[in-house]
C-alpha cells in the first residue's frame, strides 16, 4: 500500500490510467446483464423533476460497488431510489447528480482502474465505494491525487485512514460496540469469553484488537481466540470447537463475516454447544451483514439463542415507505430469486449519503458558493433515515446498537446499547435511565442465562516455564533441585515478582532450566519455536526489540537503563577542585586589583591608607582579600571606594556560594576520573546489552574486562584493576546492596528497557501480568521487594554533574567588576586634573619657555657662533628662573 501510494503520487491522471491495462479498464466498465439488470438504470440521471434540460446542472458522481454481493446491489439501487425522492422533493433545484456506476467485483485493483476510469472518462466529482479496507485506500489515495471526495460505505474505522482529508466514512462506532459487549458480558458476571473471528480478512483487525484491549483492561479474561476463514471445512471447524468445549469454554463473541458465521453454527450444534449452558454474542459486523436470505433454513435453526449486537435504526414513517419502495423497484429477476428479501444498514446509510451529495451539489453551485463539495457534503445537518446525519472528523459513525436475540428464523429485540454507557428495554433512545434488558431466550430454548466460565473456578492450568539458570546473579534469579520430587525450584527477586503478578490467575508452575548461555536471543528464538513445550521464559531478561520479534513481553519489573559503578574515593585538597585554576588566578589578581583601586582613592584624605611604604602595601592586600569574608577594618571615606567595594563584595558573594555549592557536591559526590586510554572497565561476561553500549562509546575493546558475578565486580572494583562497572541497574542494584559503604553509582542512563517476563505471541497472559506488575508497583510492593533482595539503602545513586566552575562561566561578573574599576580610576583622574589645574599649566608654560630658549641659543650659534654665547645663555637661565 506505501508503495501504491508513492506511484499515485507521482503519476497525474493519464499517465496512472495507461500503466493500467485496458483489460481491466473494459472489466471496470463491465457488462451490467452479466452481473445485475440494476446497472441498466443506473447509468443515467437520477432525477427528473421539472425544468427544462438546458436549465439543469449535472454534477456526475460515481459508484464503485461490487455488483455480484447483496450489498453492492442494495447500495446501487438505494442511491438510485434515494436521489429520485429527492428530486421529487427538490425539483426546482439547478443541479442534478449522475450516477455513474462501475462493477470492482470486490478488487481492489479493479476498483482501482473504475475509479481512474470515472475520473477521466466521466468526470466525476464524488465517489462511494469502498466495500472492504484495501479497496477505502485505493480509492482515497486517488481522491487525494485528483481532490475528489471518496464516499466510503462501512469500511472498518482503521488509524491508517486518518491521513486522507477527502475520505468520508460511513460506519458503526467500533469503540461504543466494544463497550457495550463488554458491559454485556459484566451484565451476566460472566469472567472469560473465546473469541471467534475471521482469519482471512485483515479488515476489521483493528476493531477487533479495540475490543480485545477493550476486555483486558476491564477485567474480561480472553480465555481463547480461534480463527477461520471461507475455506475452512467442517473438520477444521469441528475440531477446533471441540477444543474449546473440552477447555470448559461456555460463552462466545463471534466476529465473523455472514458466510463463515452461518457454516460456524451448525458445527456448534453437532458438538452440543447450541444447548443450555452457552452463550454466543455476535458482533455488528456479523450481525449487519445478515440480509434474512432463506438460502440456509439449517444455518437460522442452529442459531437460535443467538445474542446481537445491531446498528441502530430507528424505526419512522419515512422508513417504512422507502423501503416499500425499495422493493417495488428491484427487478423481477431479483425478487423472484429472494436473494434480497430487507433494506440493510449499508442501504439506508447509502440513503442518507445520496441526499447529502445532493444538497451540497447545489450549495457549491449557488453564485456566491465559496465551498468544496467535500466542505459542503461535512456541513449538511438534517434528519435521515438512520437519524440525524451529521459528519464529525470526516466520520458519519452510528454509536447506537439495538441487541437483538435470535427465535427461529426472525429476530427479537431484547434492548439497546447507547453511547452513554447504558442498557434500556425501551423502545425510543430518548431516554437511558432503566439500564436493563428483556428476558433473552438462550441456546436450548431456556430462559435462565449461562453461568459462564468463572475465571477463579477453572481447572487449574501448569504454566510450563523456562528459568535462566546461569545463577550468577543469585539475588536476582537462583535455582535448585528438590531432593525428593526432583522438581526445579527457583527463588530470587526477579522469581517473587513472577509468582506475586501469576498468584491470582490459579496456575501451577513447572519450571525448566535454560542451558543455552548468556545469549538471551537465543531463548527468545527457542520459545517461540516450541510452542509445545514451553509457555513463557522468567529470570533477568533484558526487553529487547529483537526479541520481540519473536515473543511478547510483560512491561518491566526493574528499574530502567544502565548504570556505572566506581569505588568511592577521598583526597586531602578536595576544597581546591571547585574553581578551574584560570579561575583561581583571575579570582586572586581581582582581590589585589580591587585592594590598589581602593588605596588610590582613599590614600590622599584617609590616615587608615598612610603611613609607610610596608603599611601601605599590606593595607591594599588585606583590604582586598578581607572583602571574601566582609571582614574589613578600614573605615571607607570616598564614595568612589565605596562603588568600588559594593560591586565587588557582590562578585564575592557570587563566588562564594558558587563555590560553597559545588564544594558540598564533591565533598558528596567523588567524581569519576576515566582516561579511556589507561583505565579498564569491567562489564558482564557474554551480556548482549552491556557489549552493545560499550560499542557505541569510544572505549577499545582492549580496555575492556569481562566478570562473572557481583563478587568479581567488588574485587576488581577494590584492587583498581578496573575504573569501574558497565552494566544493567538490577545487576548494580545487587552489588550495591552488598557493598553500599565502598561503591557509588554514577549517572544512570535509560538506554535499555529493563527486565520483563517472556510470553508466547498473542498469550493473553502478557495483558493480565502486566496490569498485575502495574499494581504492585503502583501499591509500593514491587518497592519491598526490591529492597528485601538488595538491601537498598538510599541515597546511593549520584547523578556525575558537579563539574568544576570555570572562568568561561564567570567572564561576565568580571567583566562588571572590572568595568566598575576602570569607571573609578577615571572619575579619580579628572578630579585630580581638576584639583591640579593650576599648575599643571604653570609647569607646561616653564617646560615651554625653557625648550624654546635653548632653540633659539642653539639656532644663533648655529648660525653666528660668539663667546658671548655662553654668557647670554647663563642671563636668559637666571631671568628665566627670576621670572618663575
Amino acid at each position: 500500500m506505501e508503495c501504491l501510494s508513492i506511484l499515485l503520487s507521482s503519476l497525474d491522471s493519464n499517465s496512472l490510467a495507461a500503466v493500467l491495462s485496458q483489460n481491466v479498464k473494459d472489466r471496470a466498465k463491465g457488462v451490467a446483464e452479466e452481473w445485475n439488470p440494476l446497472l441498466a438504470t443506473l447509468d443515467m440521471d437520477a432525477g427528473n423533476g421539472s425544468g427544462s434540460e438546458q436549465e439543469r446542472v449535472s454534477v456526475r458522481v460515481g459508484l464503485v460497488l461490487d455488483l455480484g454481493s447483496v450489498d453492492g446491489k442494495i447500495v446501487g439501487s438505494s442511491v438510485s431510489l434515494a436521489l429520485s425522492d429527492f428530486y421529487a422533493v427538490n425539483s426546482d433545484y439547478k443541479t442534478r447528480v449522475s450516477l455513474s456506476v462501475r462493477n470492482s467485483q470486490r478488487e481492489p485493483l479493479l476498483a482501482l482502474a473504475s475509479a481512474v476510469d470515472l475520473l477521466q472518462t466521466v468526470g466525476v466529482e464524488a465517489i462511494i465505494g469502498g466495500s472492504s479496507l484495501q479497496e477505502t485506500k485505493l480509492l482515497a489515495e486517488i481522491g487525494e491525487k485528483a481532490r475528489v471526495p471518496v464516499i466510503s460505505l462501512n469500511s472498518p474505522v482503521s488509524l491508517s485512514l486518518r491521513k486522507y482529508n477527502h475520505l468520508i466514512k460511513a460506519t458503526h462506532d467500533t469503540s461504543s460496540e466494544a463497550k457495550g459487549i463488554t458491559a454485556f458480558i459484566h451484565e451476566f458476571d460472566w469472567k472469560s469469553v473465546a473469541l471467534v473471528y475471521d482469519d482471512d480478512e485483515d479488515d476489521w483487525r483493528e476493531s477487533m484488537q479495540l475490543m480485545v484491549d477493550h476486555f483486558h483492561e476491564n477485567g474480561v479474561h480472553i480465555q481463547s481466540k480461534v480463527g477461520f476463514t471461507v475455506s475452512s471445512t467442517e473438520e477444521v471447524m469441528m475440531d477446533r470447537l471441540r477444543k474449546l468445549k473440552d477447555m470448559g469454554t461456555t460463552v462466545f463473541v463471534v466476529h465473523l463475516s455472514e458466510r463463515v458465521a452461518t457454516h460456524l453454527f451448525p458445527c456448534a450444534e453437532k458438538l452440543g454447544m447450541m444447548s443450555e449452558g452457552f452463550a454466543w454474542i455476535l458482533t455488528a459486523k456479523t450481525m449487519n451483514s445478515f440480509h434474512g436470505n432463506n438460502g440456509d433454513e439449517y444455518a437460522k435453526e442452529a442459531m437460535e439463542g443467538v445474542v446481537g449486537f445491531k446498528t441502530y435504526i430507528p424505526m419512522s414513517k419515512e422508513l417504512q415507505n422507502f423501503t416499500s419502495r425499495w422493493r417495488q423497484s428491484l427487478p423481477v429477476e431479483e425478487d423472484a430469486g429472494s436473494e434480497i428479501t430487507r433494506l440493510s444498514i449499508f442501504g439506508i446509510w447509502a440513503h442518507d449519503v445520496a441526499w447529502a451529495l445532493a444538497r451540497a451539489a447545489e450549495v457549491t453551485r449557488m453564485p456566491d458558493a465559496s465551498s468544496t463539495l467535500f466542505d459542503a457534503i461535512t456541513q449538511c445537518r438534517f434528519k435521515g433515515l438512520s437519524g440525524n446525519f451529521q459528519i464529525k472528523d470526516k466520520n458519519f459513525l452510528s454509536d447506537k446498537f439495538e441487541i437483538v436475540n435470535l427465535i427461529g428464523s426472525g429476530e427479537r429485540r431484547v434492548g439497546f446499547w447507547s453511547s452513554n454507557g447504558s442498557f434500556s428495554s425501551r423502545r425510543h433512545l430518548s431516554s437511558f435511565t432503566d439500564n436493563k434488558l428483556e428476558t433473552i431466550i438462550w441456546p436450548g430454548v431456556s430462559s435462565q442465562s449461562p453461568k459462564g466460565h468463572k475465571l477463579g473456578e477453572s481447572k487449574r492450568k501448569t504454566l510450563r516455564v523456562l528459568v535462566t539458570s546461569s545463577n550468577r546473579f543469585p539475588k536476582l534469579v537462583s535455582w535448585r533441585t528438590d531432593p525428593v520430587t526432583k522438581k526445579i525450584i527457583a527463588d530470587g527477586f526477579c522469581i517473587q515478582v513472577f509468582n506475586a503478578s501469576i498468584r491470582r490467575f490459579n496456575y501451577d508452575v513447572e519450571y525448566t532450566l535454560w542451558t543455552g548461555g548468556p545469549n538471551y536471543d537465543n531463548l527468545a528464538y527457542t520459545l517461540s519455536s516450541q510452542k509445545d513445550k514451553y509457555d513463557m521464559a522468567v529470570g533477568d531478561i533484558t526487553i529487547t526489540s529483537n526479541r520481540s520479534s519473536y515473543v511478547d513481553f510483560t512491561i518491566p519489573f526493574t528499574e530502567l537503563g544502565l548504570g556505572m559503578v566506581a569505588p568511592k574515593q577521598s583526597g586531602m585538597w578536595v576544597f581546591f577542585q571547585p574553581l578551574t585554576p584560570d579561575l583561581w588566578m583571575t579570582s586572586a589578581a581581582f582581590f589585589v586589583l580591587t585592594g590598589i583601586i581602593v588605596w588610590l582613592i582613599e590614600k590622599p584624605e584617609n590616615k587608615e591608607f598612610q603611613g609607610s611604604w610596608s603599611q601601605q602595601i599590606g593595607v591594599m592586600l588585606s583590604f582586598g582579600f578581607s572583602t571574601l569574608v566582609y571582614a574589613h577594618r578600614e573605615k571607607l571615606k570616598h564614595n568612589l571606594s565605596r562603588f568600588v567595594v559594593t560591586v565587588w563584595v557582590f562578585a564575592v558573594l557570587i563566588l562564594t556560594t558558587s563555590y560553597t555549592a559545588t564544594l558540598t557536591s564533591m565533598m558528596t559526590v567523588q567524581q569519576i576520573r576515566f582516561n579511556s586510554n589507561k583505565d579498564f572497565i569491567g562489564h558482564l561476561s557474554g551480556s548482549l546489552i552491556a557489549n552493545a553500549s560499550l560499542a557505541s562509546t569510544n572505549i577499545n575493546a582492549t580496555n575492556v574486562r569481562g566478570l562473572i558475578n557481583s563478587t568479581d565486580y567488588a574485587k576488581a572494583l577494590l584492587n583498581n584493576s578496573v575504573a569501574f562497572i558497565i552494566d544493567e541497574l538490577p545487576y548494580l542494584n545487587v552489588l550495591l546492596g552488598e557493598k553500599p559503604d565502598h561503591f557509588l553509582m554514577v549517572k544512570p542512563q535509560i538506554t535499555t528497557n529493563g527486565f520483563g517476563f517472556m510470553f508466547q505471541k498473542g498469550d493473553e497472559l502478557v495483558h493480565l501480568v502486566s496490569k498485575e506488575i502495574s499494581e504492585l508497583r503502583t501499591k509500593g510492593k514491587l518497592n519491598e521487594m526490591s529492597k528485601t533482595w538488595f538491601d537498598n539503602r538510599l541515597p546511593y545513586i549520584i547523578d556525575d554533574t558537579s563539574e568544576p566552575i570555570d572562568l568561561y562561566r564567570f567572564r561576565g561578573l568580571f567583566m562588571i567588576t572590572g568595568g566598575s574599576s576602570a569607571f573609578a580610576l577615571a572619575v579619580l583622574l579628572i578630579i585630580w586634573i581638576r584639583d591640579k589645574w593650576e599648575d599643571l599649566m604653570s609647569s607646561i608654560n616653564i617646560f615651554l619657555s625653557r625648550r624654546l630658549v635653548h632653540f633659539r641659543i642653539f639656532f644663533a650659534r648655529t648660525i653666528h657662533p660668539s663667546p658671548l654665547d655662553d654668557l647670554f645663555v647663563e642671563n636668559a637661565v637666571q631671568m628665566a628662573q627670576l621670572n618663575r
